[in-house]
């Protein structure tokens, strides 16, 4: 397929009238409205300026490509516009651009229509053709020099005369629609590298996914990697390379830069948490929680949100929500409404859609979800959430294998039918036989909870306290904060108000062990401690982490001690905590007496404070 297959006359302004940024995407976005391209014209034009909102896509030499890909999309087009006196786009090199492409593609764009819309940012890295575009007089000149210019570009370029002893650099480049800007740093640091007669390779993660991937000989074999990337790469691989991290743009606008550095080894040497090998050893349990924690950070937000709205609902009354009851208010009414019934409810869809999303990319998000919301319909909560996640995000790649074989005509159709269309109904008929079982657990668990005696509350407030300070927001520090989402969610607000707790208090006892124990900090620790008094407030338990890797044997049971007696505490006074993040700006919002929620979080700040500062010498 060529560029204009999908650039045609109808979608050509040879002359824009427009004079700013905002005018020239009206004008583009209303050309292939009016050329019956879009389904949705304003749609098409929100997702243009999301795409805007990221990074300009002014990418400098006088040309702008603003892009984007969506439903609102009938057919794959491009518009083209040029400005003889120039627009301000909010370019890179802050100069006016004048040639405009709009690339529209649609949701379910095929592999040929995207690798044509890439094909295109390609080309216009060629000063000599951006030439010729300013001088074209008609929509049949221009199509017959895209025609030209492309027919040329097929011809095979000449390889790169490797010398013995040459230093080989690689890349990588990804932006977050990969269809223009990924190509064009691609194209631009492949063009340099030839210039400076560079080893050179370049991987490019675009819409139709890795094209030319860098292979482990190649990496080892390499002096240094670019990665010019404004999404995710997979980066395990670089582990203790030179790796130099820019923003996509910054592949277009300074490759000569960017591949002396490389060549010089003028980068930071990368270490990733877990190299490629302990991965391959070890990858279900790694995976397993990367998969969980893409869950709880994207839930978090209608968890917090909603906690706090439900926790304020509480200064009414604790019935006041209730209109059934002599103490209802019609204000804590509404905050139960929006906090209780709608962003809890959305919580473990929520979870379970970005679990399977993790494991499956973007496929998995409407089987997982569905399969959230049965759980959550169902009585299956927070386990059945779980459940339902990974269960879709497995059920998605079974199918992607099972369908991987059918003809190249079928990859539009994939995405937007195949995979969603099973992936509900595999996921959505495993839920719908496991609901019951789950509601049955939890409900025993819930029940299990609420039959323990005093004693047994307080052990597993030492128990979930203490969780929270071993790793510092690591795997054990975010199974017990899961555990108490999963208790608040249930009705049980005692053992999140142990977590928070025994959160808070392992940077708060270490910025207070700064301020009483001068002698045993460095100068850099002192200043850290006083950050750590926010972070400790605000329940990042992460603040803690400089103090423990820096002399681990002595902080980490001070800490540990003081957030079980924490934990402990709050169970012994019967402290219960609806919202499950905020630090101090939720306690007023405990359930019980918040004056020994706090004084709680007080004795084990202290408690760690003197063990460190009793466990640690002084600085010499």
């Amino acid at each position: 397929m060529r560029i204009t297959d999908l650039l045609k006359k109808d979608t050509i302004i040879i002359e824009l009238s427009s004079s700013s940024k905002a005018e020239v995407i009206d004008e583009l976005v209303s050309k292939l409205d009016e050329a019956g391209r879009l389904q949705d014209k304003e749609q098409f034009k929100q997702a243009i300026l999301t795409r805007e909102s990221q990074s300009t896509t002014g990418i400098g030499e006088g040309i702008a490509i603003p892009h984007a890909k969506t439903a609102a999309v009938k057919t794959p087009a491009i518009a083209f516009g040029r400005s003889t006196n120039g627009i301000d786009y909010e370019s890179l090199d802050g100069q006016p651009s004048h040639l405009f492409f709009m690339i529209a593609a649609s949701e379910g764009a095929n592999n040929a229509h995207l690798e044509t819309l890439s094909s295109l940012s390609s080309l216009l890295m060629d000063v000599g053709f951006r030439e010729k575009l300013m001088k074209v007089q008609s929509p049949d000149e221009l199509i017959r020099v895209i025609n030209e210019k492309e027919s040329e570009s097929e011809e095979e370029e000449a390889p790169i005369e490797k010398k013995e002893g040459q230093k080989k650099v690689l890349a990588v480049t990804a932006c977050p629609t990969g269809i223009a800007h990924t190509y064009m740093a691609a194209d631009a640091l492949k063009a340099k590298a030839k210039e400076m007669n560079i080893d050179f390779k370049v991987e490019t993660n675009g819409s139709t996914g890795v094209k030319n991937a860098l292979t482990q000989e190649e990496i080892d074999e390499a002096v240094a990697i670019i990665v010019a990337a404004d999404k995710q790469v997979e980066m395990a691989r670089f582990n203790g390379k030179k790796v130099i991290q820019v923003p996509v743009a910054q592949g277009i606008r300074i490759p000569e830069e960017l591949l002396t550095k490389a060549v010089n080894q003028d980068a930071p040497t990368y270490h990733a948490e877990q190299t490629t090998k302990q991965k391959a050893e070890g990858g279900e349990r790694s995976g397993f929680y990367k998969h969980l924690m893409n869950g709880v950070s994207n839930m978090l937000p209608f968890v917090v949100g909603g906690g706090l709205l439900i926790a304020i609902s509480f200064i009414f009354g604790i019935n006041a929500s209730d209109p059934n009851d002599p103490s209802y208010n019609p204000i804590a009414g509404a905050l139960m409404t929006i906090g209780s019934a709608n962003a809890f409810q959305l919580m473990i869809p929520v979870l379970a859609g970005f679990i399977a999303m993790s494991i499956a990319d973007r496929p998995g998000l409407a089987p997982g979800m569905i399969g959230g919301l049965m759980a959550t319909t169902g009585g299956a909560g927070f386990l059945g959430g779980l459940i339902a996640g990974f269960l879709a995000g497995y059920v998605v790649l079974l199918v992607k294998k099972v369908v991987s074989g059918l003809p190249s005509s079928f990859e539009g159709l994939k995405p937007v039918l195949i995979y969603p269309f099973f992936g509900i109904l595999i996921t959505g008929a495993v839920m719908y036989v496991l609901v019951g079982p789950l509601k049955y657990v939890m409900d025993g668990l819930t029940a299990w909870l609420e039959g323990l005696g005093t004693g047994n509350l307080i052990v597993l407030g030492l128990i979930l306290g203490g969780m929270m300070s071993i790793d510092m927001g690591g795997p054990i520090n975010k199974a017990a904060f899961t555990f108490g989402i999963a208790m608040i969610d249930a009705g049980n607000y005692a053992p999140h108000a142990a977590i928070m707790a025994g959160g808070m208090t392992p940077p708060l006892g270490l910025a207070l062990a700064t301020t009483l124990f001068k002698n045993k900090f460095t100068k850099q620790e002192r200043e850290a401690g006083k950050t750590a008094y926010f972070m400790g407030a605000s329940f990042i338990t992460e603040g803690a982490i400089p103090f423990a890797a820096a002399d681990p044997g002595r902080v980490i049971p001070s800490a540990v001690i003081g957030s079980a007696i924490t934990g402990a505490l709050t169970m012994l006074f019967g402290i219960g905590l609806p919202a499950p993040h905020g630090g101090i700006f939720v306690i007023p919002f405990v359930t019980g007496s918040w004056m020994l929620y706090v004084l709680a979080i007080i004795i084990g700040t202290i408690v760690t404070a003197l063990l460190v500062g009793f466990l640690k010498k002084p600085i010499k």
